[in-house]
């Protein structure tokens, strides 16, 4: 295992992306819109993988920040790293992407995402990588299957 500073950030491939995500984010699956993928790797092997794209609610996240327009701002809608990389490299990690997508996507003023605290935290790493907690909600939408796994009901409900 190596440092935190070692890790590097580039483009990926959706293909590459989803895999990933697949195998390694605790729901298993991949947001369909994803449109950017920053793959995060430590000694050229891939560890992270955090996925940009429009917001799912974009008109009810749309008045967060006066002033956006429509296609001001991005949702960071997948963040999955496997346990192999050191402490603070899911922040770094975001840090990074950020600012690679601030230099090739300047009219992207703003990202929002969401943290599950039912199954990753509270949002720590995301504070620590510059984010700003907006609001808290209670999650009323995880169920647990017969099987002993958790899915929103959303997944099975219209």
């Amino acid at each position: 295992m190596g440092a935190a500073k070692e890790i590097t950030v580039k483009l990926i491939k959706s293909a590459l992306a989803n895999e990933f995500v697949k195998k390694t984010h605790y729901s298993g699956k991949v947001v369909a819109n994803s449109q950017v993928h920053f793959g995060c790797y430590l000694n050229d092997r891939l560890h992270g993988v955090l996925s940009y794209g429009p917001p799912f609610m974009k008109d009810k996240l749309i008045g967060l920040v006066e002033g956006t327009n429509w296609n001001d701002f991005l949702e960071l809608n997948r963040m999955a790293f496997d346990a192999f990389l050191p402490r603070n490299s899911e922040s770094r990690c975001i840090a990074i992407s950020l600012r690679m997508i601030r230099k090739q996507a300047p009219h992207i003023r703003w990202i929002v995402s969401f943290a599950d605290a039912t199954q990753c935290g509270d949002g720590t790493i995301y504070r620590a990588s510059g984010f700003v907690l907006t609001g808290w909600t209670h999650n009323k939408s995880i169920m647990r299957l017969a099987d002993g796994s958790i899915a929103a009901k959303m997944t099975y409900t219209k």
